[in-house]
């Protein structure tokens, strides 16, 4: 299936509503309860925005982001993302000056990424409200893994369904977050790797450049 990167995003959306949970509710559950349990939170959030998200955009791309905000590991896909430019060994390579600058760079990508994802997915999910979303259950359970891919469905107006893996792990607290995201064999933070590679070519390796002018690219997938 050929599929420009604005169309891998709509299909993401419901990825990331399916990954996203409160911590106070769900924070017990296995990866594939998380996701069970949150597309009906999440869905039912874009159901209601109907109403009201033409007129106050805001006020929904705020709820999404309530909802995603605790369980996308935006810093780590951030870190992934920039790739040999927020490496362990590069940090470990600058003096504390370098090093505090790096830190702070990431800490600006991290933002950028969480708005411009967040609100491109808040979009996007309004296309897939009346969707009927599917969660694989897993043949085993997750409890001694530390990562695990869980497969979703998503019939729209296709004959096959969309098939998406939510590619989660625990964080240091043993809760799990989303670190990746694929879509028919499309992955999302390879393509962002990249994206990020091919700017700081352009930039002559000036990563403060890199982020003030990054946006989102279209491919072919």
């Amino acid at each position: 299936m050929s599929l420009s990167l604005k169309r891998v995003w709509l299909v993401a959306c419901c990825l990331l509503a399916g990954s996203a949970w409160a911590e106070s509710s769900t924070g017990g559950l296995p990866a594939y309860g998380v996701v069970e349990d949150a597309t009906e939170r999440v869905m039912a959030v874009v159901q209601e925005a109907d109403a009201y998200a033409d007129e106050d955009p805001e006020r929904y791309y705020g709820e999404i982001q309530e909802i995603l905000d605790p369980v996308i590991d935006f810093r780590g896909f951030a870190r992934s993302v920039m790739g040999p430019y927020a490496s362990s060994e590069r940090y470990r390579s600058l003096d504390e000056e370098g090093r505090a600058k790096l830190r702070d760079q990431l800490d600006r990508f991290s933002e950028v990424m969480r708005i411009g994802l967040v609100r491109t997915y808040g979009k996007g999910l309004l296309a897939f409200g009346g969707s009927r979303i599917e969660v694989v259950k897993p043949e085993s359970d997750d409890v001694e893994q530390p990562r695990v891919s869980v497969r979703q469905l998503i019939y729209n107006d296709e004959p096959e369904p969309y098939v998406l893996l939510y590619q989660m792990g625990r964080d240091k607290a043993g809760e799990w977050k989303l670190r990746n995201v694929i879509i028919e064999s499309v992955n999302l933070g390879e393509i962002y790797r990249n994206q990020f590679q091919d700017s700081a070519r352009k930039y002559e390796g000036d990563i403060d450049s890199v982020i003030d002018n990054w946006s989102t690219v279209e491919v072919e997938a």
